[in-house]
């Protein structure tokens, strides 16, 4: 009873606030930075954005102490990790993007490098880490009372998964490949004891996959790129190299071609990838893209000689379904690692934070990149990037950015140094908050800026009518409305892990309904996504585009 009192006085510690410093106002043509907090107590290598508006974040928790406290003198008390025994720090906040506020939340186990996923219901499912945290599950359920806080569950998993990477299944459950000298994967909810026996004492082809892309000392195959294909398999890209496996079967069922250039795009050589949008409008044909990276030798010759390599500067497009797919490849304005590619409101693809020189890593990069470019995915070749305001502080190692409710994307961290280290280093422990408004959110596009008034309820069912109801002070005939839906990323070392979006098919034009001398209202009929594969169960947040300017977003549920 007394314990259970203390742990609701702690879950109930007051937010923490300033006033976000605004940067000088730019014409909003190449973007606008803008600092949301000069001190957010932790330096965050993930984050993910719940059906709230608030969103996640926590580091690790070996690093030594960070500049947030417990509530109430709390500590941890961990004999495992080697550096602080006790710490009555907080190595997790909860930040609400709607009142620019944070509050503090407990870990336990050591997160460091590792994944996480939501699940159909809202829940944040977080798996493994480091030392004490590998085979950890934590789940963190979004409250609005200030009283939520991680649960965890130690010894939940099968392996030990640090670097591995989680997708969300069209069952809803979650599957978690690859980490560290694990060549294979396991699921979230897990199956019976006797299934995983079945499959653990079976040869699979995917276990040979991530063996045979290691790159010997140098393990080119952390974090590997996972996602989703519409067809219910998975995409899975390790170093160079690509497949499309069964995971029910345990098989691989199509090799793709190595992409050109033989530069691994894997951690630490830490390029980035996505799933282009799926648009329902029309044939869907899945295409993936991979961005950036580090030439082959680069994190050993940083080893031997201290020498940083020239980061990569291309980026590589395969439409995984076709017969006989191939790499479409294309130049980057800026080469960059540990850049993170971040699917906007509107289709195009930002793709900020990173160095020029180097690797992922402790002291690995040098050159930071400040600069964002954004990609234009159905643009004509060699025109697709538009180069972006810089910021103006560097987002290196241990950064993250995030695409959040409103259309901004969130930026935070940037640790490349063992542990919180802020003097006597070449770049500084990062503990702001900023973020950075892409060109649609521009005064100048107010006029064209769509926003919605009604949804047809909070639940979209799959294949089910759905009518958006919205205004615009200037609504261009001419242009063309849609509707898609955004599954926001849980990000940590340049990868989104789960980011999708799914253009709705439109079921009935736009129509306008009564209104008032003041405001027009504007109703358009679309479809559920056609299948869970196309739209795995849960939340998304639903935007509508009117004449290229996203609406703010709202939360939906896709079941």
């Amino acid at each position: 009873m007394v314990s259970d009192i203390i742990l609701i006085m702690l879950l109930a510690f007051p937010s923490i606030t300033t006033q976000p410093v605004i940067s000088q106002q730019t014409s909003g043509v190449d973007g606008e930075w803008r600092l949301l907090h000069e001190n957010i107590g932790i330096s965050p290598m993930h984050m993910q954005l719940l059906r709230n508006d608030k969103v996640v974040m926590f580091d690790r928790t070996d690093a030594g102490p960070s500049n947030i406290s417990l509530p109430f003198h709390r500590c941890r008390y961990d004999p495992f990790d080697y550096l602080l025994p006790k710490d009555c720090t907080a190595h997790s906040i909860l930040y609400d993007t709607r009142t620019n506020t944070f509050r503090s939340l407990s870990i336990r186990t050591d997160t460091w490098c590792s994944s996480g996923a939501v699940l159909p219901d809202g829940t944040l499912v977080q798996t493994g880490g480091y030392n004490d945290g590998d085979h950890t599950v934590r789940t963190l359920v979004p409250c609005e009372d200030g009283t939520c806080d991680w649960v965890e569950f130690s010894g939940y998993l099968t392996e030990p998964r640090w670097f591995s990477t989680n997708q969300v299944l069209p069952d809803g459950r979650i599957i978690i490949v690859g980490g560290r000298l694990q060549f294979s994967y396991e699921f979230y909810p897990s199956s019976s004891l006797d299934h995983f026996a079945i499959f653990y004492n079976s040869s699979s082809f995917l276990v040979d996959f991530l063996k045979d892309t290691r790159d010997g000392v140098s393990e080119n195959n952390f974090y590997p790129f996972v996602h989703l294909l519409p067809d219910g398999n998975l995409f899975i890209f390790v170093n160079v190299r690509s497949v499309v496996i069964d995971y029910k079967q345990n098989k691989v069922v199509k090799h793709l071609p190595p992409i050109p250039g033989d530069d691994p795009r894997n951690y630490p050589n830490s390029g980035s990838s996505i799933l282009l949008p799926l648009d329902e409008n029309k044939s869907i044909e899945p295409e993936v893209m991979v961005c950036g990276g580090a030439p082959r030798e680069a994190f050993l010759n940083l080893k031997r000689a201290h020498s940083f390599a020239r980061a990569v500067s291309t980026c590589g497009r395969i439409k995984v379904m076709d017969e006989n797919p191939s790499w479409e490849m294309e130049s980057m304005p800026i080469a960059r690692v540990m850049g993170d590619m971040v699917i906007l409101p509107n289709g195009d693809v930002i793709i900020i934070n990173g160095a020029g020189l180097g690797t992922a890593g402790w002291d690995n990069a040098r050159d930071p990149v400040t600069r964002p470019v954004i990609y234009h995915p159905n643009g004509p070749p060699n025109t697709r990037f538009s180069v972006m305001q810089p910021a103006s502080r560097p987002r290196l190692y241990n950064s993250g950015a995030i695409l959040v409710t409103d259309g901004r994307v969130l930026v935070a961290g940037s640790n490349p140094n063992p542990f919180y280290n802020f003097t006597n280093v070449e770049f500084p422990t990062e503990l702001s908050l900023e973020a950075f408004l892409p060109p649609y959110i521009a005064k100048e596009n107010d006029a064209i800026r769509p926003k919605i008034f009604s949804l047809d309820g909070e639940v979209m069912e799959y294949k089910k009518p759905f009518t958006v109801t919205f205004t615009v002070l200037k609504f261009l005939k001419l242009s063309r409305v849609t509707v898609r839906l955004i599954a926001p990323s849980f990000t940590t070392h340049s990868l989104g892990m789960n980011q999708r979006m799914v253009v709705l098919k439109e079921v009935r034009n736009v129509t306008s309904v009564e209104g008032s001398f003041i405001k027009t209202y504007y109703r358009i009929e679309v479809a559920g996504p056609s299948t869970a594969e196309i739209a795995p169960p849960g939340y998304y947040l639903l935007y509508l585009i009117h004449a290229g300017i996203p609406s703010p977003g709202m939360w939906v549920k896709v079941q």
